[in-house]
């Protein structure tokens, strides 16, 4: 995964060239603030003892807590972590919430644990990272593999060590834990707004526009509904084990009832079943990457045949193929903007718990609906005043935020002419 945190670099290398930036800014953000590697030990079913590595990776909190997902996958590394935490401080920056930016993971297959062992887990992860996560410090979340059953699990852990309820240490949590709703349709929820405030700018005034999604998890299968009930024909979907393509349009709801009775997109009754990469070169009004990082790399970037990318997954474009797409005309919408959503409505949650309050579903929708909007239109008017693509654009408001943050903690005055 260290081309993860490459790409991560080089984005932020080209946005430097283009941002009002202070030095200081400059070197705080090249290191994270604290990176954290634990062991935890579990007793498997059968008896025997594992050990798992588990990271977190506080990576700036100058505008507030950290904030970012926690990820259980056989890959998870420090690299992988630090580069998500990266863009979590861009992210936050990006949508002008008071986090920074954080991640943390461990390095395991859920899918091969029984559900206690994935407890166990859960439970050992969070007493090993205990001392360096809270309200005020930093704020985990869901990420990759984990949902709001994990989430309970972590966040009643957190108050057994601590001997008291702390509901804001984490986010996407059940509802009678202090979760929020809406908070599991946040991602693909946001998606949406970016995806129809920007089409007629990425797409000119285009009817039925077509689309292709990658990844057919929660936030793909959500969002696919949503693009259909708007009038798109989402052309084809995929995901690990097979894609399914109709020209005219697929019965989303069909599809998902199919996922959601076998788990997977083979064997899918509607359309025509595709290998699962060749939904990448379909030719597409938005091809919509929603899985994993890298699914586009400089390998496949020349097959895409879309107009527009919107990345719902998290850095699903190599900075390499960037180069590729940006050169055949392919425009990108940068996902530290169309899957802000999740953590705008984590933010939602954080206050919530604050406050010992409970929002309505209806105040979650206009809230976030209000906050992706007025975001998403500052990205796209800095694009057009300084002549940007849309990701650099974006890259550079979140940076001129965190410089302002930065600067404002004192230390250019302290060296400054007083004046």
């Amino acid at each position: 995964m260290r081309h993860l945190l490459e790409d991560a670099e080089q984005r932020f290398r080209e946005a430097c060239e283009h941002a009002d930036l202070s030095d200081d800014a400059i070197q705080r953000l090249r290191i994270p603030e604290a990176s954290l590697k634990v062991s935890i030990p579990v007793r498997m079913d059968d008896g025997s003892l594992r050990t798992f590595a588990g990271y977190r990776v506080r990576y700036d909190s100058t505008r507030g807590p950290a904030k970012g997902g926690i990820r259980f996958h056989p890959k998870v590394s420090a690299d992988e972590v630090t580069a998500l935490a990266f863009w979590m401080t861009f992210k936050t920056a990006l949508m002008d919430l008071p986090f920074g930016g954080g991640k943390g993971g461990v390095a395991v297959d859920p899918k091969q644990l029984s559900v206690a062992e994935l407890e166990r887990v859960s439970r050992g992860y969070i007493a090993a990272i205990a001392d360096v996560i809270g309200p005020d410090l930093d704020v985990p979340a869901t990420d990759v593999a984990t949902n709001e059953l994990v989430m309970g699990w972590m966040v009643h852990e957190y108050g057994k060590i601590h001997r008291r309820h702390e509901p804001a240490v984490i986010t996407g949590k059940p509802l009678p834990l202090g979760g929020i709703p809406g908070r599991w349709t946040a991602t693909a929820d946001g998606s949406f707004l970016v995806i129809r405030e920007l089409a007629d700018r990425v797409l000119g005034d285009t009817d039925a526009p077509s689309a292709a999604i990658q990844g057919f998890g929660n936030a793909g299968a959500q969002l696919a509904t949503l693009l259909a009930e708007d009038g798109w024909r989402v052309v084809a979907v995929s995901d690990s084990s097979a894609a399914v393509h109709d020209a005219d349009g697929l019965d989303v709801a069909a599809v998902r009832a199919h996922k959601d009775d076998t788990g997977s997109l083979a064997g899918c009754p509607v359309g025509e079943e595709l290998d699962r990469d060749e939904v990448l070169g379909l030719e597409v009004d938005a091809l919509i990457p929603s899985a994993l990082e890298g699914a586009i790399h400089e390998a496949n970037a020349g097959d895409v045949r879309a107009a527009v990318l919107f990345e719902v997954a998290n850095g699903p474009v190599t900075a390499a193929a960037d180069r590729i797409l940006d050169d055949a005309g392919v425009q990108i919408v940068p996902d530290i903007l169309v899957n802000a959503g999740g953590v705008t409505v984590s933010w939602f949650e954080w206050i919530q718990n604050r406050q010992g309050d409970r929002w309505t579903r209806d105040t979650v929708r206009d809230r976030l609906e209000e906050r992706i909007v007025a975001e998403t239109r500052a990205v796209a008017r800095l694009a057009d005043e300084r002549d940007l693509p849309l990701r650099t654009a974006a890259y550079v408001h979140a940076l001129e935020r965190l410089t302002d943050a930065m600067d404002a903690t004192g230390n250019e005055a302290l060296f400054g002419d007083g004046g």
